[in-house]
């Protein structure tokens, strides 16, 4: 084929009909009208009859589902879980993931499934340090992860929104137009997403921007406080506070009983000998520097409400004569959404953690890992690696409005690697018809938490269940 003619006269001599590619991995040319699809599932399910929660005869109890959750806790903290639990309604509905599965199982679905953070509700969004040394913000929770029904997060968002504003004395109008405009924050963002070229949508990460996209802007303040928190929580900073130098020059954890206490020895060496399998799971080229680094003491530490009585554990390692380094080795269990999806064992609960997170996040903790401990699964990550987060329950209502936009845009993105935002985008479509519905749940379902968290008040009041509060 010469080159020296006109370019018509190349483009002549070049066909491509009749090329018909398959390659294994890439979709079809029919499946590319993700958003056509989106509108047809509208045929299936309307968008307005995302409003329907209603709790059956057959719904588990309450008592039974925290009770059964305690199941396989270390028995001397599941009074402090259940004082967590007891302080607020807010506080309840954060550790009471599966009871909401259950009711989530009983509410339509469009039959979409996502990567979905299991727990997405107000409090597991949050800062942390990318690799860059940037603060960005996202989902940061992902013990419950798991492929399911997208509708299950966004409505498990809206639900909190509502009931975290209610414990801050939001009033309900402000209340209900939170969890609103999160959805319509979550559907405009699959609408911007889907308009994107497919490398810059899937490369899209949440910083300050975000603010502005989101219409935030009163939240601005908020988020530079938190920033400016969030830059000075770091391990070199934690072992600083939480650790002595002996006499030798080593350091060790000083306990806080009852977050954080000391190990037996044989405890503390099975945790350190644990970590040769979490290096294995790290990327290739990340491995050599775990050879630069000692172990120089372990210890437990007491996290989250949902988490609370799992085994969790610090591990501090030193470099040669650099800022220490410390990594929280948590204990995985089966996720608490898999019953009410009747999803088989996943092998090992920590790798289903990390894969999940690598997949929802736009960027990730590049030491985040896995292990195993005798027969439990573990997730490792680095421990107060610039982390920020913002207590939903304490923002004044001009700001629970915007923090309900951030947390809505957020969620979007992260669904968005899982499943085509154009897919997404095609079923919320336009209007508020989705919007309005996810409000109306989450009203309903916020109702349903308030006398769920009376329940478990009213257990420990009469001492059927023990509790430790104002810890």
């Amino acid at each position: 084929m010469a080159l020296a003619g006109p370019l018509e006269d190349v483009r002549d001599e070049v066909t491509l009909e009749g090329r018909d590619f398959t390659v294994p991995g890439f979709r079809s040319r029919e499946a590319a009208k993700a958003k056509a699809v989106g509108r047809a599932l509208r045929k299936g399910l309307s968008r307005a009859d995302h409003d329907r929660f209603e709790a059956g005869d057959d719904r588990p109890a309450v008592l039974d589902v925290v009770e059964q959750a305690n199941q396989g806790r270390l028995p001397g903290l599941v009074p402090l879980r259940i004082g967590r639990m007891v302080a607020t309604p807010f506080a309840f509905l954060r550790g009471s993931a599966g009871l909401m599965a259950a009711d989530l199982a009983k509410t339509p679905v469009t039959g979409v499934t996502a990567q979905i953070c299991g727990d997405a509700h107000a409090g597991n969004f949050g800062l942390f340090g990318a690799s860059d040394g940037r603060l960005v913000m996202d989902v940061n929770d992902f013990d419950e992860t798991v492929p399911g029904p997208w509708e299950w997060d966004l409505k498990r968002l809206a639900a909190s929104l509502v009931v975290a504003g209610r414990v801050g004395g939001a009033g309900e109008d402000v209340c209900r137009d939170a969890a609103r405009d999160a959805a319509e924050a979550y559907r405009k963002t699959l609408a911007l997403l889907a308009g994107m070229p497919v490398l810059q949508a899937w490369q899209a990460i949440a910083d300050e921007s975000l603010v502005w996209h989101a219409e935030a802007h009163d939240l601005s303040g908020v988020l530079e406080r938190v920033s400016a928190k969030a830059h000075k929580n770091t391990s070199a900073r934690f072992a600083s506070r939480a650790t002595v130098e002996l006499a030798d020059g080593r350091r060790r954890f000083v306990p806080e009983p009852p977050v954080l206490t000391v190990v037996d020895d044989e405890t503390a060496d099975a945790v350190a000998r644990s970590l040769a399998g979490y290096v294995e799971t790290l990327s290739p080229e990340r491995r050599p520097m775990f050879e630069r680094f000692a172990v120089e003491d372990v210890a437990f530490r007491v996290v989250g409400t949902g988490s609370v009585g799992l085994r969790a554990y610090v591990v501090m390692l030193e470099g040669s004569g650099d800022e220490p380094l410390v990594l929280q080795v948590k204990e995985a269990r089966k996720s608490a959404l898999a019953p009410a999806l009747g999803l088989p064992d996943t092998g090992h609960e920590g790798r289903r953690i990390v894969i999940g997170q690598k997949v929802m996040q736009a960027v990730t903790d590049t030491l985040l890992g896995w292990t195993s401990i005798g027969e439990r699964h573990f997730m490792v990550r680095q421990f107060r690696n610039k982390k920020g987060s913002i207590d939903a329950s304490t923002l004044p209502p001009d700001q629970l409005d915007d923090y309900a936009r951030m947390t809505g845009a957020l969620l979007a993105r992260a669904h968005s690697h899982s499943v085509d935002p154009k897919l997404l985008a095609g079923y919320c479509g336009k209007s508020g018809k989705l919007d309005e519905a996810i409000a109306a749940f989450a009203v309903a379902y916020a109702d349903r938490t308030e006398r769920d968290h009376a329940e478990l008040v009213a257990a420990v009041a009469s001492g059927r269940l023990p509790a430790e509060t104002g810890v």
